[in-house]
């Protein structure tokens, strides 16, 4: 070993609260702790979940008009990357992509899906690489992209920014941001 890990000797950082931050009540949808374990760190609801894709949008429906934002995580897209699995992470994607009707149903003012960073199989591991971002909103302009890829968001209407700006994005888009800024 060269280094030595040391645990359990921190405090809890005082970090804002999310709801104080954005105004938004939240809710984590995660089936790993990790996400859930944040998401409590930052006062978001993060109720222990099992199972997968489909039981998380379940959740999401059973919940959704109890909350004005909701982080929903599928652990799976990433894992399958880490593993080198190509045909596991394409497959996983086009199982969420089935749920996004339902989704869609419930009327959301935003969507946006993103990864919290790539994992390209290929490498078997995080990357450098630009993350895809997906904002659907009836104030986007869009349809400047023809598929959800890396290499075609960079030409799309967000292009590359830097995530701090992806909040203030979506609130501009639902319409709860007094002015994009400022």
């Amino acid at each position: 070993a060269n280094f030595i890990l040391l645990r359990g000797i921190a405090q809890v950082p005082e970090i804002p609260h999310f709801e104080e931050t954005y105004g938004l009540k939240s809710l984590c949808i995660a089936v790993y702790p990790m996400y859930r374990g944040l998401a409590r760190l930052i006062g978001m609801d993060a109720p222990a979940l099992q199972g997968d894709v489909q039981d998380e949008i379940e959740f999401l429906k059973k919940h959704y008009h109890e909350y004005d934002f909701f982080f929903l995580h599928v652990k799976k897209i990433d894992s399958y990357g880490e593993d080198g699995n190509f045909k596991g992470k394409v497959s996983k994607i086009e199982e969420f992509d089935t749920f996004l009707p339902d989704i869609l149903s419930l009327n959301p003012d935003v969507i946006i899906i993103t990864g919290d960073h790539s994992t390209p199989a290929v490498l078997k591991s995080h990357s450098w690489h630009p993350v895809p971002v997906l904002l659907k909103s009836p104030y986007v302009l869009g349809q400047t992209c023809q598929m959800f890829t890396e290499r075609e968001c960079i030409k799309g209407e967000l292009g590359i920014f830097p995530t701090i700006h992806l909040m203030p994005l979506a609130l501009a888009n639902a319409g709860r941001l007094n002015k994009f800024g400022a």
